[in-house]
């Protein structure tokens, strides 16, 4: 299993080039950020800091949309960090919540999502692409890679991942919802003709790493209950398109937001968040990687059997610095298969 960070953007960005900094050292492969223009700083800028400043992590958003960037600019973006610091760069892709929603916009239709993917990726690996009545290409771009990996919760957007996406990222970390969500995007890839085997899995959520006290675990309990609210976003979007007794999403992924009146994104990502109120510490616990090193790597293990190729912990809490030393000395090594230097 590999196993990437995701930060938020906020000033300082010599702190996130730092971070990433650490992250690679204690042996994390992907570095991920927020993308969302308002709310934090531009996270192009930063990543091409955290590439000149790093030796091997691969940098990119968790997630971008194609909404607030033109399709073209983005792939560019990718082609022109490849072509500076060697192929090191990723997009994570989805239909757009905080960036479209802060300036009253909407998530742009999963027929809107599938096209955007096709002109980043075939213009981000130096391809031509049909796009807009013409055929373009970067004449700059030669030998750049990008793989495009799609955000998905919903049956028909899960579909798609499988369809069309180079990998599949699920923002939460329940094993139940994992094992639904695999099942189906496998099973569109294998409908579409694909290798289910050859869509990537990232599993994506919060982790803290307690003493293995009760009142540790309420702490970190507290502290990543921002995650319920911001995944209950998109759970809302998908109950209130499929009901929430419809039998087409897991219970497990949607009991939980009846109790969800509001959200203000001025608070988003954020631990004290007051508008997450309404998650119960059951859907932070289910959702997040809590407590000790050996209670999180059971679970990371759980994650792996269920075909999980990636973990990509959120660091929104206040124990960045002791979370990244937590995972890069316990739960990274533990997690590793090395061979014996002698037989």
């Amino acid at each position: 299993m590999d196993f990437g960070v995701v930060l938020q953007n906020d000033p300082p960005a010599w702190r996130v080039v730092d971070l990433a900094k650490r992250a690679e050292n204690y042996g994390f492969s992907h570095v991920w950020t927020f993308d969302s223009h308002l709310l934090w700083q531009e996270p192009y800028v930063v990543y091409s800091q955290i590439l000149a400043n790093t030796h091997r992590v691969t940098v990119g958003p968790m997630v971008t949309n194609p909404a607030t960037r033109d399709w073209t600019v983005t792939a560019s973006l990718f082609a022109t960090l490849n072509d500076m610091f060697g192929n090191r760069t990723i997009c994570g892709i989805g239909r757009g919540d905080s960036a479209v929603r802060v300036i009253n916009g909407s998530p742009v239709t999963l027929a809107t999502l599938r096209e955007s993917i096709t002109v980043i990726r075939e213009l981000g690996n130096s391809r031509a692409v049909h796009h807009k009545g013409n055929t373009v290409r970067f004449p700059w771009s030669h030998g750049s890679h990008l793989p495009v990996w799609m955000a998905a919760y919903g049956p028909k957007a899960l579909a798609l991942a499988g369809e069309v996406a180079d990998g599949f990222i699920l923002q939460l970390a329940d094993p139940d919802v994992v094992a639904w969500s695999v099942g189906a995007v496998r099973k569109a890839a294998a409908d579409a003709g694909r290798d289910p085997e050859s869509v990537t899995t990232c599993v994506a959520a919060p982790a803290y790493v307690t003493d293995g006290t009760d009142a540790g675990l309420v702490h970190a309990t507290d502290q990543c209950r921002w995650f319920g609210g911001m995944v209950g976003n998109h759970v809302a979007d998908i109950v209130k398109r499929y009901g929430a007794d419809g039998g087409s999403v897991p219970a497990a992924l949607s009991d939980y937001v009846e109790g969800r009146q509001s959200y203000d994104y001025n608070s988003h990502g954020k631990a004290g968040n007051a508008h997450t109120e309404f998650v119960p510490d059951e859907i932070v616990r289910r959702f997040c990687l809590l407590g000790p090193v050996d209670t999180q790597v059971r679970r990371l293990r759980e994650l792996e059997s269920l075909g999980v190729d990636q973990f990509a912990l959120y660091l929104q809490h206040d124990a960045k610095d002791e979370t990244l030393r937590a995972y890069g000395d316990g739960v990274i090594p533990q997690m590793a298969s090395r061979p014996k230097a002698k037989a």
